[in-house]
């Protein structure tokens, strides 16, 4: 037996309030619709999907909902800032090794966006 995907699933009210910040800003695909339920990915390349189990998020933070790597933070900080999305914490280089920041999706989300350095 072999694990071929894991997907997350949110319970929101209203899927398709999702494209702006997944799609628009973070440039992942609407790989389905079927208007109740909207998956986002990408259909050229393979994700790597990791589930990470936490009592805290690093540095004192909350545990985000989902962490999301990015090749660009800066940028990604500065597109949803401008979205007007609700930056929680950062941007910062944490002792681990990452770049990353806080921010709330439309559903109110917990969301850190995270590069290697």
């Amino acid at each position: 037996m072999q694990v071929k995907r894991i997907v997350a699933n949110l319970d929101v009210p209203d899927p398709s309030l999702a494209r702006a910040f997944y799609q628009d800003i973070l440039g992942l695909e609407l790989l389905m619709d079927h208007g109740w339920l909207q998956t986002y990915g990408r259909m050229a390349e393979k994700m790597t999907v990791q589930l990470s189990f936490a009592v805290q998020g690093g540095s004192g933070t909350p545990v985000p909902d989902l962490s999301i790597e990015v090749d660009d933070v800066d940028t990604t900080f500065q597109r949803m800032r401008d979205a007007g999305f609700s930056i929680e914490y950062g941007p910062v280089d944490e002792p681990w090794g990452v770049r990353r920041f806080y921010v709330r999706d439309p559903f109110g989300k917990l969301v850190n966006i995270l590069a290697h350095i």
